[in-house]
């Protein structure tokens, strides 16, 4: 599920008409967008990846698709690596905390990336009473 969320917002976000269309945010630009003009900037570079792949041949598009394939293959390897290694990149640590702390078993659940006995623990402990389930969060992350 989550290789899946990465995936779509890779191919979203990594599209050049979206950068191009969105670009960078400088803390000197007076960004006061609203809601309605971003998303038009969203369709209309969407609209402008759209004529782009129009305007590319066959072989363009399948060698572009390829690209974009072997760049989400590598970057879920370095996620899987990160993962083996104790270096969760994607869940910080202070967010844990916070999600420990409101939700302990979803703080389990996200610090684990399975349901297994450590979630079904902590959804019980909650249930019974929350400062168990908050206590064997807070465990589970820092152990």
């Amino acid at each position: 599920m989550r290789e899946l969320l990465l995936l779509i917002a890779v191919l979203l976000f990594a599209t050049p008409a979206f950068a191009v269309a969105v670009g960078p945010v400088n803390a000197s630009e007076n960004t006061t967008a609203t809601p309605q003009e971003m998303r038009q900037k969203v369709r209309d570079a969407a609209r402008e990846y759209r004529a782009e792949l129009k305007a590319m041949s066959r072989a363009e598009r399948r060698a572009l698709k390829r690209h974009q394939k072997t760049q989400l293959k590598e970057k879920l390897a370095e996620i899987k690596a990160q993962r083996q290694r104790g270096q969760a990149a994607e869940t910080s640590t202070v967010l844990l905390i916070i999600l420990a702390v409101l939700l302990p078993p979803v703080a389990v659940l996200v610090h684990q990336g399975e349901v297994n006995d450590k979630f079904w623990i902590s959804l019980l402990l909650t249930l019974l009473f929350w400062i168990p389930g908050v206590i064997y969060a807070l465990i589970t992350i820092f152990g």
